[in-house]
């Protein structure tokens, strides 16, 4: 099977999960930077096959869009122009930060490694990315 990728679109940094290839677990890949993401996954889908993209989409507690909305419509955009092969999914990203520094603190990470926004990222995009599995196995 394919895997699944997270992306946590932001605008300087993008997080990025993926799943095993059974599509069961969803772990922290990288953080990069948002201009390379094209580049990055143009590589990562040449090495490993990608069934779909799962893209967090930032909304307010009262589903109106919010400042980085644009950014991550944009990303799709580019997703869909540069991957035309590959699905494309969205998925609420409400909380996801605090979830991340939340799993991070249980985890016993550092908090040194936990004031590193690039950590947080790729975690919350990992909880994207599971958030997104669990949603689907229900559907």
């Amino acid at each position: 099977m394919a895997r699944i990728l997270a992306i946590d679109y932001g605008a300087k940094r993008v997080g990025l999960a993926v799943t095993d290839p059974l599509q069961i677990i969803a772990s922290p890949l990288e953080t990069i930077h948002s201009k390379d993401l094209v580049s990055f996954l143009k590589s990562y889908t040449e090495k490993e096959e990608v069934a779909a993209f799962v893209v967090g989409m930032p909304k307010k507690l009262d589903n109106t869009d919010t400042n980085a909305t644009q950014m991550a419509k944009g990303c799709v955009t580019i997703l869909r122009k540069n991957f035309p092969h590959i699905s494309i999914h969205l998925q609420d990203e409400r909380f996801t930060s605090q979830m991340a520094m939340s799993a991070m603190i249980s985890g016993g990470v550092k908090k040194k490694d936990r004031q590193n926004k690039a950590n947080i990222d790729k975690v919350s995009a990992a909880i994207i990315l599971q958030s997104y599995l669990e949603r689907s196995s229900r559907l």
